[in-house]
């Protein structure tokens, strides 16, 4: 390995590689609208290329009982997953729920733009509007679940 290259499991290394799968999770859950505006936002990025998809396939989703006991086979869900190379040579990767083409690949996109410093600093605001977005809406989901929560174990001593 090359002298002027950290260790990839230093742990700056582990921070940045954290950094992006955080960056990549927000950008799979993200809406197509909020895509092209992140995209338009950025200004003009360089030409991209398709290295792989988009493709959509499926996958199997398992599950365990109390999110403890032993996995078993859910079913089967819908991804899409794409990867671009933009002209410098970054490469932007992402696997998202659904069937939506276009979303995977400006998600795709993006993801390339964020390993560039100077679009990454241009692009983190719509990228943490994104993540509070999603965060609240699943605060939310959570809240309307809750409010519906029956404690069996009051039923039964009121009974």
């Amino acid at each position: 390995m090359n002298d002027a290259q950290p260790f990839p499991t230093a742990p700056a290394g582990a921070a940045l590689e954290e950094a992006r799968r955080h960056r990549m999770a927000v950008l799979a859950r993200a809406p197509l609208a909020e895509l092209e505006h992140a995209l338009a936002a950025a200004g003009p990025l360089p030409a991209w290329e398709r290295l792989r998809g988009p493709e959509t396939g499926m996958v199997m989703v398992r599950g365990r009982m109390d999110g403890k006991g032993q996995a078993f086979n859910l079913g089967e869900m819908t991804v899409t997953r794409c990867a671009v190379r933009l002209a410098d040579g970054r490469v932007g990767h992402v696997y998202l729920a659904g069937r939506d083409a276009r979303r995977a690949e400006l998600a795709a996109v993006l993801d390339a733009a964020l390993l560039d410093p100077t679009l990454a600093q241009a692009l983190a605001p719509k990228i943490e509007a994104m993540a509070h977005a999603q965060e609240e809406a699943r605060l939310d989901r959570s809240r309307r679940a809750a409010a519906t929560q029956v404690s069996f174990y009051g039923l039964v001593r009121m009974g």
